[in-house]
């Protein structure tokens, strides 16, 4: 690959260091962006089949920038398919290892004026925070300065003829033009650079005519203010020039600020695998190591909280498995030595040993995540016309204010000139091409942070002809985990309800399962102050908590237990009002109840009202769920 520095075609943010590039060369490099088309067996050569990597790209603002570079990578041969996303500012690209290779395709991209870099999560999010730092400054400066030079203009607006001098009014001018400088050589810049880049290539995007817009209203009013009597010298034109400026920017600001949400939203669910895991080595024992170094075989130690890096099978402990994400289903699961865990989920209990069965794209976690990428790349159909028509409207946006020059110069030079200006900002908005992919992707990314995923963009504009909602009942309709719904203090046990809850939660506080930290949730959220102190607990796997307890109320210490009616060694009572955690105590080598805690599903407070509000819309409302049969009536009802 040439060298970009030296390449005339290439701007100052698309160089790169070839030898950080060439490294992506290297096969045991692709699957870190990247997946094979088809799956192959394991020992397979890499570079059999065709591969699909994702990049982000830098130096891009609109749909037109979107079509050159994907018009630049399908030109590279050995490219099959390239989709740009301009509002994620993201690219697809399928290529063939036996005819191309990443630092070729990307190399074409740097030839084109942009930089794409390779779709990792650091990089990824480092590139973010590099451009809203960026875009912050600019936009404090474009405003500061527009403020100052507002000041400047506003004697000139309010005055009566004869109440300025001339002189007055060209100190005014100059310290406009003096303020409007940094705005131009340093807020302006992103324009500034993009425009030359779309000369260079010969080619338009939308920041051609904005900064074609903004260098010809400079250029009028610094030649009225050097040469105040001449054709230009009636009017200047900074106050417009820098509001304009700011208010672009504050547009372009709050369009980072957006797709820096939706993409955090997305990453919050890729990233839920580990970086690292404990992989077992010959000798025995356990060293940490990438969890992308994993290969099938391998024998890996999962340690409670930690999610599970890859599909498996336990070879040695138990435990339990939170996999909301994969079934929607907040129970946790039972997972005893010899059955299967899913990547993605969760360890609630103790650590095990896991096999590693399935990695990366063939695990049912990495077939989600290609699903999200796949949707933030998807166009719907409103974005596609946008596309189709970019062009073609920029073309004749620049004819336009072309025509209009020429019709006025005769007349009035300088007011040819601003008429030319007005037809060229119409473009400054970008909402041709931005404004429904941005829409279509601030709401997938708002429903991933609330635990729905947008498998088809296009499904969102189907949305308007829906007249009947089914809605899944765990994650969506309610919260995640479970919540305290009643305690039942035994009777005749001289416990009270704050007593009983204060000393189950002493127990929870020592397990992750959710029974316990719903229970330790809704004491600290009571604020019930306990005088029991626990010491020695242990946790019995798909049964309970068991530990000994001392007052100063009681003299002996006693061994209490949580959990189960079984655990708790209490007669199981029946009922529909939900799971039930009993807490006992043992006496004289009896158990003793004490109390029973009704936990169940918490319904989120809006549900009723968003009901409501479809069902007076004409919209059916019905609810489906895998989960038990009378859990779901009972959220029904509510």
């Amino acid at each position: 690959m040439s060298n970009p520095d030296a390449d005339p075609w290439a701007s100052p943010l698309s160089t790169a260091a070839p030898d950080e590039v060439a490294l992506l060369d290297d096969p045991q490099e692709w699957s870190a962006f990247g997946k094979p088309c088809t799956s192959t067996p394991a020992g397979a050569d890499a570079q059999a089949g065709p591969w699909e990597s994702h990049v982000v790209l830098d130096g891009m603002h609109c749909a037109a920038c979107a079509l050159t570079i994907e018009e630049a990578l399908r030109r590279v041969p050995g490219v099959a398919e390239a989709d740009v996303s301009a509002a994620t500012r993201r690219a697809r690209v399928v290529w063939d290892p036996r005819r191309v290779r990443p630092s070729q395709w990307m190399g074409a991209v740097q030839k084109a004026g942009y930089r794409a870099l390779p779709a990792l999560d650091a990089l990824a999010r480092e590139q973010r925070q590099r451009e809203n730092r960026k875009a912050l400054w600019r936009w404090l400066v474009a405003g500061f300065c527009m403020m100052q030079v507002m000041m400047y203009a506003w004697p000139a607006y309010q005055a009566m003829p004869g109440d300025l001098t001339m002189e007055m009014e060209q100190l005014l001018r100059w310290a406009s033009w003096v303020i409007s400088l940094p705005v131009v050589l340093f807020a302006c810049g992103p324009f500034f650079s993009s425009a030359l880049r779309d000369i260079r290539q010969r080619r338009v995007s939308m920041d051609l005519p904005v900064a074609l817009g903004m260098l010809i209203t400079f250029v009028v009013s610094m030649a009225g203010t050097f040469d105040p009597t001449g054709p230009f010298g009636r009017e200047v034109y900074y106050d417009s020039l820098t509001m304009f400026v700011f208010f672009l920017l504050t547009g372009r600001w709050l369009e980072l600020r957006l797709r820096d949400r939706t993409a955090g939203a997305l990453e919050a669910v890729v990233n839920r695998l580990p970086d690292s895991v404990e992989r077992r080595a010959e000798d025995g024992s356990f060293t940490r190591v990438a969890t992308r170094r994993l290969q099938a075989g391998d024998v890996v130690r999962v340690l409670p909280g930690e999610a599970f890096p890859a599909d498996g099978r336990i070879l040695s402990g138990g435990t339990q498995a939170d996999e909301a994400l994969l079934t929607g289903e907040s129970t946790p699961v039972d997972r005893p030595e010899g059955s299967r865990v899913t990547a993605g989920s969760y360890n609630l209990r103790a650590p095990v040993t896991v096999e590693v069965l399935a990695l990366g794209s063939e695990t049912r976690f990495g077939q989600i995540v290609a699903l999200m990428e796949s949707a933030s790349l998807q166009k719907p159909r409103l974005a596609q016309l946008a596309d189709r028509v970019a062009r073609p409207f920029l073309v004749a946006v620049l004819l336009a204010a072309v025509l209009a020059a020429v019709w006025w110069w005769p007349s009035d030079p300088s007011h040819a000139l601003m008429v030319a200006v007005a037809v060229l900002i119409v473009t400054c908005p970008c909402a041709l091409s931005l404004a429904t992919p941005v829409a279509m992707l601030t709401a997938a990314g708002t429903l991933a942070r609330r635990g729905v995923l947008v498998r088809n963009l296009q499904g969102l504009e189907a949305l308007a002809a829906v007249d009947t909602v089914v809605f899944d009942k765990t994650g969506t309709l309610t919260r995640d985990g479970l919540a305290l719904h009643a305690v039942h203090v035994a009777p005749g046990a001289g416990w009270g309800e704050g007593e009983a809850l204060a000393l189950a939660s002493a127990l929870a506080a020592h397990s992750l399962h959710p029974a316990s930290r719903a229970l330790a949730s809704a004491a600290q959220s009571a604020a019930v102050p306990a005088d029991w102190t626990v010491h020695a607990v242990q946790e019995l796997t798909g049964a309970g908590l068991v530990a000994r307890a001392s007052s100063p109320s009681h003299a002996q210490e006693t061994i209490l237990r949580l959990g189960s009616a079984a655990h708790a060694r209490v007669p199981a009572v029946g009922g529909d009002a939900g799971p039930q955690v009993v807490l006992s105590m043992e006496c004289e080598g009896a158990a003793v109840e004490i109390a029973r805690f009704v936990l169940s599903e918490q319904l989120r407070p809006e549900v009723a009202a968003a009901v409501r509000g479809l069902r007076a819309e004409g919209v059916a409302v019905e609810l489906l769920s895998g989960d038990r049969a009378e859990s779901v009536q009972r959220v029904a009802a509510q």
